[in-house]
C-alpha cells in the first residue's frame, strides 16, 4: 500500500519468511515500520490513509501511538529478526574470531524535492574514534553521505575503510532489496558496533551479537523536528546504551524489547495478519 515498506527490502523478506515471492512480493495494507523509531513508529508530521493499519516492531510505539488517540496498530517485530532466523549462516564467524569496529556515522535523508543533511565537526569525531576504538574501525556511510566526497573523504584521508551498504529506495524505485543481507553479513563478523546517535543500526548490531558504543558528536540535521524530543529524550529513556562502554547483557535486553524478539510470530499468523492468504 505504501512504498516506505519497500524501504532497505523490509517487505522483501517478510514475503520470503511467509514463503512468498519475494522479487515481487504481495502488498502489506498498511504502514510498515522501517526503522528504530522514538515515538509511535513513524515521524510525527507523516500523513496516513485513513483506517489503515501500522504495522510496528514493538510495542513500545504502539503504547505511544494509541497515547495520542491513533488506533489500528499490530506488532510484528522487526524484519531483521525474521532475516536473522531466514539466513542463520550468513557471514556467521566464531565469536572469537570477530574483530574490529564497524562504525556507523549519523546519516541524513534524501528524496526527491526534500531531504536533510547532517552538519558537525567530523574531524573531531575521526579523533575521538581513534582514541577510543583498539582495533580497525570500518566506517559505514549511508549513501546521502557517501555520495558527498566533502564527506566521504575526509573518513577515507583518515585511514579508515569506509563502506555503503546500498539504498533504502523511494516510491517503489531503487530499493537495494539485499541491503539488510549485506549489513547482517557484516554485523556478524565485527566485535564491535558504534555510531554518534543511537538509531537503527545498534540495535541490528546487538542482535547480531556485537559490544554496542554510542558516543561522539552528534550532528545537526536539517530541519530535525523537535516533536521527536531530541537527544535529550533519547538520553533520558535510553540513557543506558549511551557511552563507549555499554554492558552488554542489558543492551541485549534493550534491544531485544525494541525490535519486538518476543512479538516475532510464525509464517502462518503473518500471512493470516497481512490478508495474504488470499493475495491479488
Amino acid at each position: 500500500m505504501h512504498h516506505h515498506n519497500f524501504y532497505y527490502g523490509q517487505q522483501h523478506i517478510l514475503a520470503r519468511y511467509c514463503g512468498l515471492d519475494d522479487e515481487f512480493p504481495p502488498r502489506i495494507p498498511g504502514y510498515l515500520q522501517h526503522g528504530w523509531n522514538v515515538g509511535c513508529g513513524w515521524n510525527p508530521v507523516h500523513e496516513f490513509f485513513d483506517g489503515a493499519w501500522r504495522y510496528v516492531w514493538s510495542d513500545a510505539p504502539r503504547r505511544r501511538g494509541h497515547s495520542l488517540g491513533r488506533r489500528n496498530y499490530a506488532v510484528t517485530g522487526a524484519p531483521m529478526l525474521y532475516l536473522m532466523d531466514l539466513e542463520p549462516d550468513l557471514g556467521r564467524v566464531p565469536d572469537a574470531e570477530r574483530k574490529g569496529t564497524l562504525w556507523f556515522l549519523f546519516h541524513g535523508w534524501d528524496a526527491p524535492g526534500m531531504g536533510a543533511k547532517i552538519h558537525g565537526d567530523h574531524q573531531r569525531l575521526i579523533d575521538e574514534i581513534r582514541e577510543t576504538e583498539s582495533e580497525p574501525v570500518t566506517i559505514s556511510l549511508y549513501y546521502t553521505e557517501y555520495e558527498r566526497p566533502e564527506v566521504r573523504r575526509v573518513y577515507e584521508d583518515a585511514g579508515f575503510d569506509v563502506i555503503c551498504f546500498g539504498k533504502r529506495g523511494w516510491n517503489y524505485e531503487g530499493t537495494d532489496r539485499k541491503f539488510l543481507y549485506k549489513q547482517l553479513k557484516a554485523f556478524r563478523g565485527f566485535k564491535r558496533v558504534a555510531s554518534n546517535r543511537l538509531a537503527t543500526a545498534i540495535f541490528y548490531g546487538v542482535a547480531a551479537g556485537c559490544e554496542p558504543a554510542v558516543y561522539g558528536d552528534a550532528m545537526e540535521l536539517e530541519g530535525d523536528n523537535p516533536l521527536f524530543g531530541g537527544q535529550t529524550r533519547i538520553a533520558r529513556l535510553w540513557g543506558d546504551l549511551l557511552g563507549k562502554d555499554i554492558d552488554l547483557a542489558t543492551a541485549r535486553a534493550i534491544t531485544d524489547d525494541e525490535l519486538g524478539k518476543a512479538w516475532m510470530m510464525p509464517p502462518a499468523e503473518m500471512r493470516m495478519l497481512f490478508d495474504w492468504n488470499q493475495r491479488d
